[in-house]
């Protein structure tokens, strides 16, 4: 099938919606072993995207809907019960991430305070980290007051360069490499680790399944029969443009940093932007890093956000309909979930607890149940979707997605 403009906005979109925030802490859970297991990871994550993907395109796909997004398709598949299991899932998969950003804005905003305009004041804890959070989060709360659709094309218009200042800023840390980090291999021991406790890091940071229902949806619209393998094509592309460009960004850092700089970013529970701003002496690099740090995070913050909140609308919306109220009050819902969210987020950025254990623990395991066991499962169970059976690709996709999920156990072990 010839390649058209309509797939290459779908794979730019796609490619808008995997780059965010996760790229900038990526590097630092993946440098903690340098060079060589990352290698292992690039060869990893491109399989792992594209076929993770692409089965949950087809569960959209499979639906005798063709207009129905992924709640109806979960529904059409599993019933009732286990629409609502899935959409909670959904909900914490996203919830955290949320959390995560509301720290993780709290902490650039103190770190570029402290470090590039010389403020003395301490915003590790007390009233003053309080009052930082609350301004930060009120700030970005007030953003979502406006229109969806604005917020959505703001988003999507600071994506783009985005990516162009990252891939200047991986091209300026060329320079900066070290070329004796190439001869640091870990032991067997420490290489395993590595890369198991890396797997929901690269999930999540190379994760576009909040788009995947749209996306699926709109193919089916474009090509009817044969959404499903145009789908296919375009995700292949989008996941080899990620494989790039978020793998080089990870490289150069890691050729610029040692064991010991990853571990003071992740005690600084930072971006990885904002430790070079604090380390490299120069003054684009000081005052520019910590910017795109608090776009990309901004942006990301965004389109999660929507998604937590029509999660939580959803849950709650269901279970009163589960308990025999067939017209919950949909405004009292939503003010109820607006609400919650502000106040935790403060709550949350305040306490100061790890981004990336948000990511590790909770953000990238759940994402893998979604995206990496529940269309294996279908194809499997749905008869509609029993004609792309694969025994070969759908077993590494289990065994990926087992892995991801359970590094939070092997942690103990290892």
């Amino acid at each position: 099938m010839s390649w058209t403009r309509f797939d290459t906005r779908w794979m730019l979109s796609l490619f808008g919606t995997a780059v965010g925030a996760g790229i900038l802490f990526l590097p630092i859970r993946a440098g903690t072993g340098g060079f060589w297991p990352v290698v292992i990871m690039a060869l990893l994550v491109f399989p792992m995207t594209w076929l993770s993907h692409r089965g949950l395109s087809r569960f959209v796909c499979a639906s005798s809907a063709a207009d129905k997004d992924i709640t109806h398709a979960a529904e059409e598949h599993f019933g009732r019960g286990v629409s609502l299991l899935i959409t909670v899932l959904y909900f914490f998969a996203i919830y955290p991430i949320c959390l995560a950003y509301g720290v993780g804005i709290t902490n650039t905003f103190g770190s570029f305070f402290t470090h590039q305009l010389g403020w003395a004041t301490d915003f590790s804890g007390g009233f003053s980290r309080f009052l930082l959070a609350g301004i930060l989060i009120s700030a970005m709360m007030f953003v979502m007051t406006l229109s969806e659709e604005f917020i959505t094309k703001v988003c999507n218009a600071l994506v783009y360069p985005l990516c162009v200042v990252l891939f200047i800023f991986s091209i300026y840390l060329i320079p900066h490499w070290k070329s004796e980090i190439l001869g640091n291999v870990p032991s067997v021991k420490e290489f395993i680790a590595v890369v198991w406790f890396t797997l929901p890091v690269l999930v999540f940071s190379f994760n576009h399944s909040p788009a995947i229902s749209t996306f699926s949806v709109a193919m089916r619209k474009e090509y009817g029969d044969l959404a499903p393998y145009k789908a296919s094509q375009v995700l292949f592309r989008t996941s080899g443009l990620l494989l790039f460009f978020v793998m080089f960004f990870v490289v150069s850092c890691i050729m610029c940093l040692d064991a010991n700089d990853f571990q003071a970013a992740r005690d600084a529970n930072i971006p990885i932007l904002s430790y070079f701003a604090n380390k490299l002496e120069n003054p684009i690099v000081s005052y520019g890093a910590p910017l795109v740090a608090f776009l990309a995070i901004v942006s990301s913050f965004f389109g999660h956000y929507f998604g937590a909140k029509e999660g939580l609308n959803g849950i709650i919306r269901k279970a009163i309909k589960m308990g025999g109220n067939e017209n919950p009050n949909l405004k009292a819902i939503g003010i109820f979930t607006t609400i919650f969210m502000y106040v935790t987020m403060i709550i949350v950025a305040y306490i100061n607890p790890s981004i990336l254990g948000f990511i590790e623990d909770l953000g990238g395991p759940i994402i893998a149940v979604i995206l990496f066991l529940m269309p294996v499962y279908a194809v499997y169970r749905v008869k509609n979707m029993e004609k792309w059976k694969n025994p070969a690709l759908d077993g590494f996709v289990v065994i990926t997605g087992l892995l991801a999920i359970s590094s939070i156990v092997a942690k103990f072990f290892l």
